[in-house]
């Protein structure tokens, strides 16, 4: 049971080693999706890093923009209501004031673009200054200031807004209510102005403040990390900075007061991350762990595919292993019961004797012939083959291995018949060359029916001889031509065939002709069956004698 084992842990079951390689797959798998969520978890903290600055930015652009409209908004109140005669100076300079700053005084002012207007409660007189506006607004001017003052007007604050007047829908209107000493509305004074007309205020928040903390900027212009844009309550743009980027990382607020109607929106520019965030927005590792994984499938799979191989070679090697074991004891067995009938002298006539003898003398060359295969093999297989090919006369060599053949294909009753080319000499290895030939006479006599005949022919081809060996076997499928000559591979039809061999015959031929610079193929014989070619290049007729020349693998 011990050997047992120890063979059991130097070579692991498939199955066993198969789970092991998709266990080493799946951890594989769950590394690369935890390593993928980190990143994923990685970034989404950063982006909501960038959409709190975003936040801020907002929030702060928000507050100082409420500051700076509320200011500017009471100044130009200040400035341009009063008694029309003394509000005539100031409002002409308004109407044409294309700066947000008033000169006498560096206050913010928000420029008139239309007209001023006082409407006194009570008589309801309406008076104009600047551009006087056609008669139907008046009515609308009245209703709506009217109106607000009585639900929208906080007596708290110095002002109010109206969006939209005159139906321009582009048009604020900003008014004040006037009261006497008994805190009695008498009249309510204001102007009308466009929208558009805010904008160098927003430019001046966004200039003058921080709205992003100095160590982050590094003293870069605002407008390089974020774009402002500001829509009123109707959610027109009443503002939008000259940058703008794409909506990743944005953020909105609401002014404060009056001007609680307007909605900043603030978006960060995405290549601004490398400022805001340590080591800047990460980048997906998406592309990069599925790469690594297929990457290590690939190689789980070639592995299994690999392991597969061995251990279908193993199984092959025990199969040829068992096989020429077979095929040695055949010829052993045969061997030692003729030389004991001979040693016990149990043979009753010379005739018997006789025949003992050559029974003992053919086992022996065919166990010789099995014993040299292997050996080609063995050292084909270590690279460690060597040749030494000289001219030699063709029909010689191969009359001389058909005549060392004959007693063996005798006892299959199968005829040899040769067709040779006189003449034709070319440079082989003898010993080479005869193993080549006796593994086709022994393929063609073992798959080969009984009775059959088997004709050896050479002919020669332009500087190449060709070697054919005709059976009258069932031939070989087109298919499975290329299949015969690796090591250890049998035809589907004779994997269960009681026919032995070693499986490695024609294998050492192509191995063999090929150290001697030829080739091997399969064609269908003639008469039915498979011919057998081998080809060698250099033949010629008469050639002279040359010192053998030794040829490595």
């Amino acid at each position: 049971m011990i050997p047992t084992r120890r063979h059991s842990l130097l070579h692991p079951r498939p199955p066993l080693v198969a789970a092991l390689l998709l266990l080493i797959l799946g951890f594989a798998g769950v590394l690369a999706y935890q390593a993928q969520r980190a990143a994923r978890e990685h970034r989404a903290t950063a982006e909501r890093a960038l959409n709190d600055y975003a936040a801020f930015v907002a929030w702060g652009f928000a507050r100082h923009a409420s500051e700076y409209l509320g200011s500017a908004a009471f100044t130009t109140l200040k400035h341009t209501v009063g008694e029309p005669e003394k509000a005539a100076e100031p409002l002409a300079l308004l109407a044409g004031e294309e700066d947000s700053t008033m000169a006498s005084c560096g206050c913010p002012i928000i420029p008139v673009a239309h007209y001023v207007f006082r409407l006194t409660v009570g008589t309801g007189e309406l008076r104009f200054q600047g551009k006087i506006p056609p008669r139907p607004v008046w009515a609308e001017l009245v209703r709506t200031v009217t109106a607000h003052a009585h639900t929208g007007y906080d007596p708290h604050r110095a002002f109010a807004i109206v969006d939209g007047i005159g139906g321009e829908g582009q048009t604020l209107l900003v008014y004040t209510l006037r009261r006497d000493a008994e805190g009695t509305p008498i009249s309510v004074d204001g102007f009308v102005t466009d929208w558009r007309t805010l904008a160098p205020l927003f430019r001046k928040v966004i200039e003058r403040e921080r709205l992003l903390p100095p160590s982050l900027t590094r003293g870069l212009v605002a407008d390089s990390f974020f774009a402002v844009r500001v829509s009123n309550a109707a959610g027109r743009e009443v503002y939008r900075s000259p940058m703008q980027y794409p909506m990743q990382f944005a953020a909105s607020d609401t002014l404060l007061g009056p001007f609680s109607g307007l909605k900043a929106e603030v978006i960060l520019r995405p290549s601004a991350a490398r400022q805001l965030v340590i080591g800047g927005l990460p980048r997906s590792r998406l592309p990069l762990l599925l790469g690594l994984l297929l990457l290590t499938a690939g190689v789980v799979a070639a592995t299994l595919v690999q392991f597969r191989r061995e251990a279908q070679f193993a199984r092959m090697r025990a199969d040829w292993v068992s096989s020429v074991s077979h095929e040695l004891r055949t010829p052993l067995a045969q061997i030692r019961m003729f030389a004991e009938t001979l040693l016990l002298r149990r043979t009753r006539s010379e005739g018997e004797r006789q025949r003992s003898l050559e029974i003992i003398d053919q086992e022996a060359r065919r166990l010789t012939h099995l014993v040299e295969n292997v050996l080609h093999f063995s050292r084909t297989g270590r690279g460690a083959h060597r040749i030494a090919p000289q001219p030699v006369e063709l029909a010689t060599q191969v009359e001389d291995v058909v005549d060392a053949f004959a007693p063996l294909a005798r006892s299959r009753r199968t005829d040899l018949r040769v067709d040779l080319q006189p003449g034709v000499v070319v440079p082989v290895d003898a010993g080479a060359f005869r193993q080549m030939l006796l593994n086709l006479l022994d393929n063609a006599v073992k798959y080969g029916p009984v009775n059959q005949t088997i004709v050896v022919r050479t002919r020669m081809d332009a500087a190449c001889v060709r070697v054919e060996v005709d059976d009258q076997g069932p031939g070989i499928p087109a298919g499975e031509r290329t299949r015969v000559w690796q090591p250890f591979r049998r035809l589907e039809r004779d994997a269960d065939s009681a026919t032995g061999g070693s499986g490695i015959g024609l294998s050492v031929v192509r191995e063999l002709a090929m150290l001697h610079g030829g080739r091997t193929w399969v064609e269908d014989a003639p008469g039915g069956g498979a011919r057998i070619v081998v080809e060698l290049p250099g033949a010629g007729h008469d050639a002279p004698v040359s010192e053998p020349q030794e040829v490595a693998v």
